[in-house]
């Protein structure tokens, strides 16, 4: 018989946001948690490719802004205003590292390259779990204020413009 669940309870580190903050919080910690998947499994693939010698297969150029560090940074910046930064694992220099070819018949440079892509797809994993371990808490403070008050599932559904803005007030008062 599977354990019972356990009912989500409130938590202090989240009471300086509104219940429409909790929810930005937690879309945008989705949206960076779908950026580092797609990273992760670009240098999963060009870790592949590295160590499989097809050191033509695949150019940087056609995929350098998918890794470029502005972008990297973009979305990381909003999960630090809610969190400590001291948490969040570290992560790699992707564009730096994506410059980096492999070089056909150069064995040390591409086991050198191959070492590093390893290294970045950890930090990538290490950061995601991180990623998820942060979604779960804000799901469950947004499922603890939801059981404390019922109403607050109303502020979630679409509504004409009227009813939005009443909802909206409400929001940035609780």
């Amino acid at each position: 018989m599977p354990a019972p669940r356990r009912t989500p309870e409130r938590n202090a580190a989240f009471s300086h946001l509104s219940i429409g903050d909790l929810r930005a919080y937690r879309q945008a910690l989705a949206e960076e948690e779908n950026r580092v998947s797609y990273w992760r499994r670009i240098i999963q693939a060009r870790l592949d490719v590295v160590r499989a010698g097809e050191a033509g297969a695949v150019r940087v150029d056609n995929l350098r802004n998918v890794l470029a560090e502005a972008r990297m940074n973009s979305g990381r910046r909003v999960l630090i205003t809610v969190g400590p930064i001291e948490d969040i694992p570290p992560l790699p220099d992707l564009a730096q590292l994506w410059e980096r070819e492999p070089r056909s018949g150069d064995a040390t440079h591409n086991e050198a390259l191959a070492r590093d892509l390893a290294g970045a797809e950890i930090q990538l994993s290490a950061y995601r779990a991180d990623l998820h371990h942060r979604i779960t808490g804000a799901t469950d403070e947004l499922i603890a204020r939801y059981r404390e008050d019922p109403a607050l599932c109303l502020l979630a559904l679409p509504a004409n413009r009227h009813d939005a803005e009443q909802r909206r007030g409400l929001a940035a008062r609780r």
